[in-house]
């Protein structure tokens, strides 16, 4: 038995994995496959148009924050029902973590799912060079299995055919096709890379044309034909229980300055228990009614700063509610949400809700980036001692605080050891992004919590 799955890498950042992923996605959609998208690594932005473009939740799959059972469950759990799986490389083919190791890496996910890879090689200003880096790839390691190329950003049909025959004839692979570089169709970017689908608005335009170029240009066949890998066995153990039934309701913040969830954060919360209650601050819902926790995920509140700030009865409902115990993980954009104010880049101040006492500084640096071990400090009930978890940090901005406060973590990166964030009140915020597979314990901790808060309420009431 076999299956459709593909890697699509590229030879470095920035050669046009996501816009050929797209084109991909589209052009198979055309033809009437169920795709499934994945993301390799921590990254939340490229998923959102996966999402936007298949109809179906792209996952990440990430073999440094997650193990190997771990991933391959995630996998299956999302390619079971698809006709075919195309997951997108991050930064270079053998780029992670470690300069030293492959985990993490796009290569690592290749071989722990068994998947055939086309390397995308942005070939504008060579010829024949582009063999050379195509036969580096091939022989660095030996483990990954690279089946085919797409020549991106080639100058013209005679310049595709001069790096076609030069990589076929010194590889041994197929290039399937090219995209040309003046067909203008990159995606937009900004600080922290591609715009959200969310912000988007409708995209099926966009994504139709991708598609249609791609189908001029590359063998679609050929890459169906190579997409072909044998079936991989389903892990013995599992992050996710049986489903038991609805014990607590999560409020969950989504809209376009909340939007950074990966889907397995979710479906956990959801295995162990917790109905999922969607709600828009930037669109005036407040706080839902009969909630026992209360979930701010990371996105750009400081972009729609002066509208969450004119948000005040949405604001109040929230302030309140964590003040009275509401167990919130706040993280990232959400962390930023609960401080005093946000000011931009333009030095333009926004009053934010106020729970967290000090203020986030907008910068046009980078203040933060990298994966995380974290540990709880004292008061973190989502971390209990001895209990580690993993994920990502990632931002322009700076917390300045008015006030010592209790740490919500411990966290080391590259840089060494660091406590941050704010814990107080049931509520757990920081910067760090936590990958919920890495720790499954941290669900169980968080859900018994909301449990504990719901009886306190409900004695009250009595």
């Amino acid at each position: 038995m076999t299956d459709r799955r593909i890697v699509i890498a590229g030879t470095g950042s920035g050669v046009g994995k996501t816009t050929v992923t797209l084109a991909i996605m589209s052009a198979l959609k055309q033809r009437g496959l169920s795709v499934q998208g994945f993301k390799c690594g921590p990254d939340y932005i490229d998923p959102s148009y996966h999402t936007a473009v298949t109809g179906r939740p792209s996952r990440n799959l990430d073999s440094w924050m997650a193990d190997t059972d771990s991933v391959l469950e995630i996998f299956h759990r999302g390619s079971s029902t698809a006709d075919i799986s195309v997951i997108e490389g991050v930064m270079g083919f053998f780029d992670g973590k470690d300069p030293a190791s492959n985990i993490g890496t796009t290569a690592d996910i290749s071989v722990i799912t068994k998947s055939p890879v086309i390397l995308i090689v942005n070939c504008s200003s060579m010829a024949r060079s582009a063999a050379a880096i195509v036969k580096g790839f091939q022989v660095f390691s030996a483990a990954p299995n690279i089946v085919g190329v797409i020549a991106n950003r080639v100058g013209s049909e005679g310049h595709y055919k001069i790096v076609k025959t030069a990589i076929e004839q010194e590889c041994g692979i197929p290039v399937i096709g090219y995209l040309k570089r003046e067909q203008d169709i990159e995606i937009p970017e900004r600080h922290l890379g591609l715009i959200p689908s969310i912000e988007r608005g409708e995209l099926n335009g966009f994504f139709d044309r991708l598609g249609s170029l791609l189908e001029e240009t590359v063998d679609l066949d050929l890459l169906l034909k190579l997409s072909e890998a044998a079936s991989l066995n389903k892990p013995s153990k599992s992050i996710f229980p049986e489903a038991q039934g609805t014990k607590v309701r999560l409020a969950i913040a989504k809209d376009q300055a909340f939007n950074f969830y990966y889907q397995e954060n979710l479906e956990l919360l959801q295995s162990y228990g917790g109905e999922l209650v969607f709600f828009s601050p930037l669109h005036g819902e407040v706080l839902p009614n009969d909630i026992q926790g209360l979930y701010l995920g990371g996105g750009f509140p400081e972009e729609y700063a002066a509208e969450l700030a004119d948000q005040q009865e949405v604001n109040q409902s929230i302030k309140e509610a964590i003040l009275k115990g509401l167990p919130t993980l706040a993280e990232c954009g959400g962390y930023m949400y609960l401080t005093e104010s946000i000011s931009t880049t333009e030095n333009e101040n926004y009053s934010m809700i106020g729970i967290i006492p000090g203020r986030v500084k907008m910068q046009s640096r980078l203040a933060a980036l990298g994966y995380r071990t974290i540990k709880g400090q004292q008061e973190n009930y989502l971390l209990m001692d001895g209990e580690v978890a993993k994920g990502h940090e990632f931002h322009y901005s700076k917390y300045e605080a008015s006030e010592e406060s209790p740490f919500a973590y411990e966290t080391k990166g590259m840089r060494g050891n660091k406590k941050e964030g704010y814990t107080k009140h049931n509520l757990i915020a920081g910067y760090t992004h936590l990958y919920f597979p890495s720790c499954p314990a941290l669900v169980t901790n968080w859900i018994a919590k909301c449990i504990e808060w719901k009886e306190k309420q409900e004695s009250i009431s009595r």
